[in-house]
């Protein structure tokens, strides 16, 4: 999977299972933490923040007809790869 992102640092487009989604309406961005004491990861001083998790909710869509879709996004603070953590129809996101 990968992200496209506006000069802002929105999402823009995701290419998913060979097929672009555009994002249809404004994405919500949030941030949860890493369990950082469970895990095997060691860092050197000063690389950065290593608890952070960086998530985006988008609703997208393959044309301007189709049905939208919910699809959340997760970045885990040491990896440059997007993941999808979760796909709904977007009416099941809403309830």
């Amino acid at each position: 999977m990968q992200v496209r992102f506006t000069a802002a640092g929105t999402p823009l487009a995701i290419r998913y299972d060979d097929r672009i989604w555009a994002v249809a309406a404004e994405p919500v961005r949030w941030f949860t933490r890493a369990d950082w004491w469970s895990t095997n990861k060691r860092a050197p001083v000063g690389c950065g923040d290593l608890v952070s998790i960086e998530h985006w909710q988008v609703q997208v869509r393959l044309t301007s007809t189709s049905a939208l879709r919910t699809f959340e996004l997760r970045r885990d603070p040491l990896s440059e790869q997007w993941l999808l953590a979760a796909i709904t129809d977007a009416g099941a996101a809403a309830a």
